[in-house]
């Protein structure tokens, strides 16, 4: 609602002025007076809400878990919904790709800050490293079994909407079946997930997560943003805020998608921590166990903020770009935040590796299994609802039988059913593993096809 509004007055400021870059290279006073209003105006609406959460954070005072989950969660929400608009904005200037790791990187801050603790502790106190597994395995795992299924759900629910009132729908949706068609581009953080799944089976085959396992997967996550900051730049369709972003002059455009940048970054990572701590206090009020609460209401406060820039875009007619960024954050969690832990760990006076008990390892190979079939699922670059409707009730089911041996279950209904997939669609799986290190702007035979295959 809070979007909608600030998007319609901005709309409303700038949907009566011609576009200045294609009329002339110097904008008129009232077109940039007007784009000036239309960022300043949901800016500093954003600001006041953000606000109160920062406020009561630097007071020190111990609010009501119920106060500090509306509060905080209110303020990252506000980062979010800002950090949205200057991802979009920021592709007049870099490559979409790029714009989509970026954001992601910021999105995912408080869980590097949730996790990152419990793994320094654990070198010092090795019951905490129960902890950091935890939480990774349990946000890993919201990303894909609620967070792709859901956003896939917004936007069935926006692409009705738009043909119930006759509007143009997302051009990235196909109606029959229900599918978000992803760009050929997504490609790479398909190929790059495989590959580290791979790296990552190392981990319940010697229950711990070795320092060198994770030097390794965080120079693969540097190779990913390598990979995508030199990606095509296209122009952008812009709408709303975003727009009234874009069409600032040059220094002041870079300047406020910056300073949106480092800002929301800044109350995230501010805010996350006692907003984790709402939720936890919240939890053990109403009697769940702790390790419960950090596997996955600690991960629910973390997500919370990719989950509404993925959200809003999705409700903005861009589903594709808002699974991309789900998808971007899977690849920033299987590489870079899996890699820092056992670094962490050593740094905080462990060893060269992180221990895991039998309940991790169980975790980890239920992670790694649901991870390959969420590729599996994309490889064909298509998400269909059927598909979504598998991994949620997969992904529920672990809730309902929590038993070590319905987790191997599930793990083997995961593998079996992205061995199906990928021997469906082998001929793309090829194309995949070589996409993060094929040439930039080169399509195989095989990946141009990739839409004649779906999975369905």
């Amino acid at each position: 609602m809070l979007s909608g509004a600030l998007d319609r007055e901005a709309g409303q400021m700038t949907s009566n002025r011609t576009d200045t870059r294609a009329t002339s290279a110097t904008p008129a006073p009232p077109r940039a007076a007007g784009s000036l209003r239309g960022v300043l105006i949901p800016l500093g609406l954003v600001a006041l809400v953000a606000a109160q959460g920062v406020a009561l954070r630097l007071s020190g005072v111990e609010a009501p878990p119920i106060v500090g989950i509306l509060m905080f969660g209110l303020a990252i929400v506000a980062a979010a919904f800002a950090l949205a608009w200057a991802g979009e904005a920021a592709e007049v200037d870099i490559s979409g790709g790029l714009a989509v790791g970026l954001l992601a990187i910021i999105a995912i801050l408080p869980e590097y800050a949730i996790d990152l603790y419990f793994a320094f502790t654990s070198g010092s106190d090795p019951s905490q490293a129960q902890y950091a597994a935890a939480n990774m395995t349990g946000s890993n795992r919201l990303l894909l079994g609620f967070g792709w299924p859901f956003l896939l759900l917004i936007a069935f629910l926006v692409y009705r909407t738009a043909r119930a009132r006759r509007r143009p729908t997302d051009p990235d949706v196909s109606a029959r079946p229900f599918a978000v068609r992803l760009p050929e581009s997504n490609r790479v953080e398909l190929g790059l997930l495989v590959i580290a799944s791979m790296l990552t089976l190392v981990i319940p085959l010697t229950g711990s997560i070795p320092v060198v396992l994770g030097v390794g997967l965080l120079a693969l996550f540097g190779y990913y943003l390598w990979r995508v900051s030199r990606g095509e730049s296209e122009e952008p369709e812009l709408v709303g805020v975003p727009r009234a972003i874009g069409t600032l002059p040059t220094v002041a455009r870079r300047a406020t998608v910056i300073g949106i940048f480092v800002v929301s970054a800044v109350v995230i990572l501010l805010l996350a921590e006692p907003f984790a701590h709402s939720l936890i206090a919240g939890g053990r009020a109403a009697g769940i166990d702790d390790f419960l609460l950090v596997q996955w209401l600690a991960p629910l406060a973390s997500e919370a903020p990719e989950f509404v820039i993925a959200i809003i875009f999705a409700t903005r007619g861009k589903a594709a770009m808002g699974l991309g960024i789900l998808l971007a954050s899977k690849v920033n969690q299987w590489t870079a935040l899996v890699g820092t832990l056992p670094v962490a760990h050593l740094v905080g006076g462990g060893g060269w590796a992180l221990p895991l008990d039998g309940r991790q390892v169980e975790e980890f190979t239920l992670t790694v299994a649901q991870t390959v079939l969420g590729v599996a699922m994309l490889v064909g670059l298509r998400f269909s609802g059927r598909w979504a409707a598998a991994l949620f009730v997969l992904f529920a089911a672990t809730f309902v039988f929590t038993s070590t041996e319905a987790r191997w279950v599930v793990s083997a209904v995961y593998a079996v059913l992205a061995v199906a997939l990928l021997a469906r669609q082998a001929r793309l799986v090829p194309p995949t593993l070589a996409a993060p290190f094929r040439r930039i702007g080169t399509r195989t035979r095989d990946a141009a096809a990739s839409t004649e295959q779906p999975a369905r």
